[in-house]
C-alpha cells in the first residue's frame, strides 16, 4: 500500500508538471501569435499608407482602419486604426488577438522625401573655405531654428572634406558602419552638432520624367537676345543652348509652373542667364550635363527662399555632371544621385542637394 501511494504521489506531482508546461507553452504560443498579428496589422496600415502616396494630390481625409482581420496560416486576428494629420504626424495603432491573449503596438509615421538632409552624397563631399551650412524652414523662411544634417553614405577615408573656415550648424552622417574619424577629414571646420554613423542607408530612387509632356522634337535655342518661355511651352526638347551675342542671351520663365524634361544637354554661354520671373516656377529633367560658363547662370529673379521655385533633377542613365552657378542669391533643390554637382553662387544659396 505504501508503494502504491508513492508511485500516485510521483504520479500526479508528474501529471501536474506536464498539465503546468503545457499550459505554459499554449499562453506562449498565444502570446507569440498575439504580438505578430499585433505588427502584421501595423505592417499592413503602413502598406496602405504608402499605397495613398500614389494619388495626387495627398488626402488624409480618409486614414486606414480595419477591424478582426483574419490573418492567412495563422489562428491571430489584427485591428488597426490610423490617425493624425499632415502637420503633427500620423499615429498607427494595432491590437493581435489569439484567443484569450491580446498584444497592443502603436507606431509613429510621417512622409519621407528625398529631401531628408540638406546635402547628401553617395560620394564625396566638399565643403571649400568660408562655406557656412545653416538651417531654415522653407515653408515659413522666417523659422530659422531648423535642424539640418548634411553627409555621405561612404565609409572611404576623405569622403567629407572640410576646409578652413567651414561652418556646419548641423550634425554630419557617414555611410552605415564607417568611422565618422576616418570619413571626415576636418581641415579647420566649426561644427556644431554631431558626428555619427548612419543607421540605415538612405534610398535614392531613380526619377523618370513625367510620360505626358508634349514632344517638341526641336530644342531651345537663343543667341543676343531675351525669350519668354511660359506653360504654354511646357513638353520635352532635345537641349537649351544660350549663347552670347552683341549682348547675353536670356531665357526668361514667367507665366506660371513651366516643367521642361531636356533630353540632351543646357549649356549657358558667358553671362547668358535662365531667369525664374516672379510668380512662375521652372522644373527641369534633364538627361544630360548642364554647363554654365563664366558669370552665367539659373537664377530666380527675386529669391524668395521657396525650394518650388527652382527643381532639377537628374533623369540620365549614366553619369552626369551639373556645373551650377548662380549670379547672386540662389534659391531651389537639386536631386542627381547619379551626379557630379558643383554649385557657385554670388550669394547664399537656400535649398537641397543630392549628388
Amino acid at each position: 500500500m505504501l508503494t502504491i501511494v508513492l508511485l500516485l504521489a510521483t504520479g500526479v506531482a508528474l501529471l501536474s508538471v506536464g498539465l503546468n508546461s503545457r499550459v505554459y507553452a499554449m499562453r506562449t504560443a498565444s502570446d507569440i501569435v498575439a504580438r505578430c498579428a499585433a505588427d502584421a496589422g501595423l505592417t499592413i496600415a503602413l502598406h496602405e499608407m504608402n499605397e495613398k502616396l500614389q494619388v495626387k494630390p495627398w488626402d488624409d481625409s480618409i486614414l486606414p482602419q480595419a477591424g478582426d482581420v483574419n490573418l492567412p496560416y495563422s489562428d491571430g486576428v489584427c485591428s488597426y486604426n490610423v490617425t493624425g494629420d499632415l502637420c503633427s504626424g500620423y499615429t498607427i495603432s494595432s491590437n493581435g488577438e489569439c484567443g484569450p491573449i491580446r498584444k497592443f503596438v502603436r507606431a509613429t509615421i510621417g512622409l519621407h522625401g528625398i529631401f531628408e538632409h540638406a546635402i547628401l552624397t553617395r560620394n564625396t563631399l566638399t565643403l571649400k573655405s568660408g562655406t557656412s551650412v545653416d538651417g531654415y524652414n522653407s515653408q515659413d523662411p522666417l523659422d530659422t531654428d531648423a535642424d539640418v544634417d548634411i553627409g555621405t553614405q561612404s565609409t572611404s577615408a576623405s569622403s567629407v572634406v572640410l576646409n578652413t573656415g567651414v561652418t556646419v550648424n548641423g550634425d554630419i552622417v557617414v555611410g552605415v558602419g564607417g568611422n565618422p574619424s576616418t570619413v571626415i577629414k576636418d581641415l579647420g571646420a566649426t561644427t556644431t552638432g554631431l558626428q555619427y554613423a548612419g543607421t540605415t542607408q538612405d534610398s535614392l530612387p531613380q526619377i523618370t520624367a513625367p510620360t505626358d509632356l508634349f514632344d517638341r522634337h526641336t530644342d531651345i535655342s537663343v543667341q543676343g537676345q531675351t525669350t519668354v518661355l511660359t506653360p504654354a511651352g511646357n513638353g520635352q526638347y532635345s537641349q537649351i543652348v544660350l549663347k552670347q551675342g552683341t549682348v547675353p542671351a536670356k531665357l526668361e520663365i514667367t507665366g506660371g509652373d513651366v516643367v521642361l524634361h531636356i533630353t540632351g544637354d543646357i549649356q549657358l554661354g558667358q553671362s547668358c542667364e535662365i531667369i525664374v520671373k516672379d510668380g512662375s516656377t521652372l522644373t527641369l529633367y534633364v538627361d544630360g550635363n548642364i554647363h554654365c560658363r563664366e558669370s552665367s547662370g539659373i537664377n530666380p529673379e527675386y529669391p524668395t527662399q521657396q525650394v518650388q521655385t527652382l527643381q532639377v533633377y537628374a533623369t540620365g542613365e549614366s553619369t552626369q555632371l551639373f556645373d551650377l552657378k548662380a549670379k547672386s542669391q540662389w534659391t531651389g533643390v537639386v536631386y542627381a544621385p547619379n551626379a557630379s554637382v558643383n554649385l557657385y553662387a554670388g550669394g547664399d544659396v537656400y535649398g537641397a542637394f543630392v549628388a
